[in-house]
């Protein structure tokens, strides 16, 4: 809950807190922002903030710190401070009683922003070996639950390692899939650099998917077995002791410490509130190897057909960094034909007469412009009308190839008939095929054989009946190989003509 000095700037909004960051002077600003942040409960006045900037290599007079320091105080980010002191005159008395702190969520930004300043633009390590921490973490906390009085402060150091871990996890996995998205998204992307990044997508973030995938149904079990147990946990928690604000509302807690959170924490991994974690990370690498094969056929394309035009752009790029503006007028003009529009009248294949010179193009009716004329600047016409063609003929030769397959399916039916008992028996590839077929079918319909099942094709007039003998192997020889059934025997034969109660199935 924020002080009074605090609430004194709420009605400026929490946004003002970033005021300095984009003010004319924000050196100066972030500089003594530094000064109380840095060390703990920070009391400084502005005599003191001026000495230390001084010893930094920054000089500022008192006055300015002041002016400084009283308009972070009205954004939010300062505070006055409250301690006592002992001076010789009224006027060092009234300077030291102008003391200012960091207020809670001033520092907060400060640190945050100076950690964004402060990174790099490169990428980051995912942090992923907090997956597996993570699963370890869950155990410890289980086997603490099956003890009679579990150690309420060390259950509360698990709970906290579990969701720092997941917090940091989190966060590296966000910064990492950002900046991967933002150099694929480079038109520019080309050469020895493409190659770098590809090595980085198809490697690194394949590493990634496999960890998230390996310990995902690790830690999805454990939470499984803590939820069950959650009420227990939380009343362990809460006999820790806890920070109560004068109003008599408890502080912010830490996570893990609400059924909400781990509510959070479980759907992340299980997908309990729609997509899971996961899955986003599966999705994301999938959208970038996309993103990928885009830039590979740009690039083939632009190889292939001499139209890349990246060198002429990055030299005109760099022609435009020296232009004065004017000059770059010109340039722009000149290089891509941006010049002033007169509508110049073509003659009588005109649209509409009533387009004169002084019509704007805006106005004008637009006029079709042939695809060859768009696309390649040819302006002779190519190629000829297609000739429709006959779907009569089409649908002779489909047939045609329907009635051959339909023979030579009844003829390895016959071969089969023939054979009778398979064992041993000698027959073409396409009787074997269709035998294997028919054999898969009747082993997905009947999943524990107990005595004589049979699968027909009454189309084919084949019935195969298989009858379950241990330590049996029946085998099937074609030319191109030996198939072996162990356990079953089979055969064919015509299909019975049944009565009720027939064991065989119809296909």
């Amino acid at each position: 809950m924020p002080n009074s000095e605090e609430e004194s700037a709420e009605p400026v909004g929490r946004t003002s807190l970033f005021a300095y960051l984009t003010a004319s002077l924000s050196a100066e600003y972030r500089a003594i922002m530094d000064l109380f942040t840095g060390p703990l409960l920070a009391d400084l006045s502005a005599a003191e903030v001026a000495q230390q900037l001084a010893e930094r290599g920054q000089r500022l007079s008192a006055d300015e710190v002041t002016a400084r320091c009283e308009s972070l105080q009205g954004w939010g980010n300062l505070v006055r401070g409250v301690r006592d002191a002992r001076v010789p005159t009224v006027r060092d008395f009234l300077r030291s009683r102008s003391r200012y702190q960091a207020s809670k969520l001033g520092g907060r930004v400060h640190r945050d922003a100076e950690a964004v300043l402060a990174a790099g633009e490169g990428a980051q390590e995912v942090a992923r070996e907090l997956l597996g921490a993570t699963a370890g973490v869950l155990s410890r906390i289980i086997e603490r639950l099956r003890e009679p009085d579990p150690d309420p402060e060390a259950l509360a150091g698990d709970v906290t390692t579990v969701f720092n871990n997941q917090r940091l996890f989190n966060e590296s996995v966000r910064d990492f899939y950002a900046y991967l998205n933002a150099v694929l998204s480079r038109y520019d992307l080309a050469g020895d650099e493409y190659r770098q990044f590809k090595e980085l997508l198809l490697e690194y973030v394949d590493l990634i998917t496999a960890d998230v995938s390996r310990h995902t149904p690790a830690i999805v079990a454990r939470c499984d077995r803590i939820l069950p147990l959650l009420d227990r946990i939380l009343a362990i928690l809460d006999k820790l002791p806890t920070l109560i604000m004068p109003d008599g509302t408890p502080a912010d807690r830490m996570p893990g410490r609400s059924r909400a959170d781990w509510d959070q924490f479980h759907a992340w991994y299980s997908g309990g509130d729609g997509r899971s974690g996961p899955e986003t990370l599966r999705a994301a690498a999938d959208q970038a190897l996309r993103q990928l094969l885009t830039n590979a056929k740009r690039m083939l394309a632009a190889a292939g057909t001499g139209v890349s035009r990246r060198a002429d752009l990055l030299s005109l790029a760099a022609r435009f960094d020296l232009c004065e503006p004017e000059e770059a007028h010109r340039l722009f003009a000149t290089t891509f034909g941006v010049f002033p529009a007169r509508h110049l009248l073509g003659g009588p294949e005109e649209p509409d007469p009533r387009d004169g010179v002084n019509t704007s193009w805006w106005d004008a009716i637009p006029i079709d412009v042939p695809m060859s004329l768009r696309d390649r600047g040819e302006r002779q016409t190519r190629g000829r009308s297609a000739v429709v063609p006959d779907p009569g003929l089409d649908e002779e030769l489909l047939l045609r190839q329907a009635e051959d397959e339909a023979r030579a399916r009844r003829l390895a039916a016959d071969e089969l008939v023939a054979a009778g008992p398979l064992d041993g028996a000698q027959v073409s590839p396409a009787a074997r095929d269709l035998l294997l077929g028919m054999l898969g079918s009747l082993l997905a319909k009947n999943q524990e054989l107990d005595g004589a099942v049979a699968e027909t094709n009454t189309d084919l007039d084949l019935e195969i009946t298989a009858t379950t003998v241990p330590g049996v192997v029946t085998e099937i020889s074609a030319r191109d190989g030996t198939v072996a059934v162990h356990d079953l025997t089979l055969h064919a034969g015509r299909v019975r003509r049944a009565v009720s109660g027939d064991a065989g199935r119809t296909a």
